[in-house]
């Protein structure tokens, strides 16, 4: 029997229109259409040059719009091997020489890449609440004026060291852009 799958369009850039799938799994949650259309307002329509992780890939919807808008390298860190075989498919399908794959839990990513990124998107699932054990060792992985792209299910406040720069809601999901304070 198949598993069942679930699919996302892409909504600017090189691939717009294009679909990819991801399996149906409970902690996906592909960011809904209106919410990218608005991040990617906030960071801009051409992400040319930059390089940008999405730390929990999951449908990989956000690294793929990313690559699609232009973005030079997109790093998508994703630990179930279901997940990651739907990721390698839609990248090999598009083409996306650009995007790299890693299979590896998110939190030793952080403690073993020593890479550093314009854009971080972070959309860990909701039950595991780890947005304070993850925000504090970001700040190493951001470049100069980096941004990170966060998705919480409650609204939720960082702690001083971050500046909220955008902030909405849309149904269920709270998301914000958050950039260093001190930066």
């Amino acid at each position: 029997m198949a598993l069942a799958q679930g699919k996302v369009r892409i909504i600017g850039g090189q691939w717009r229109s294009r679909m990819i799938t991801f399996p149906d799994q409970t902690d996906l949650r592909p960011t809904p259409d209106r919410v990218r259309e608005t991040v990617f307002n906030w960071l801009g329509q051409d992400l040319s040059g930059m390089h940008c992780l999405d730390l929990f890939a999951g449908s990989g919807v956000l690294g793929f719009e990313a690559a699609s808008r232009g973005a030079n390298h997109v790093v998508m860190v994703e630990s179930d091997p279901k997940v990651l075989k739907a990721l390698r498919e839609n990248q090999e399908n598009l083409n996306a020489t650009q995007i790299e794959l890693i299979k590896m839990n998110a939190l030793q990513f952080i403690v073993t890449d020593s890479r550093r990124f314009d854009i971080i998107f972070l959309d860990p699932p909701y039950r595991q609440e780890l947005l304070p054990e993850l925000l504090p060792a970001l700040s190493a992985r951001l470049d100069h004026n980096g941004r990170i792209y966060i998705e919480t299910g409650e609204a939720w406040v960082p702690d001083p060291q971050w500046h909220v720069k955008r902030s909405g809601k849309a149904g269920k999901v709270f998301y914000q852009l958050l950039e260093l304070a001190n930066g």
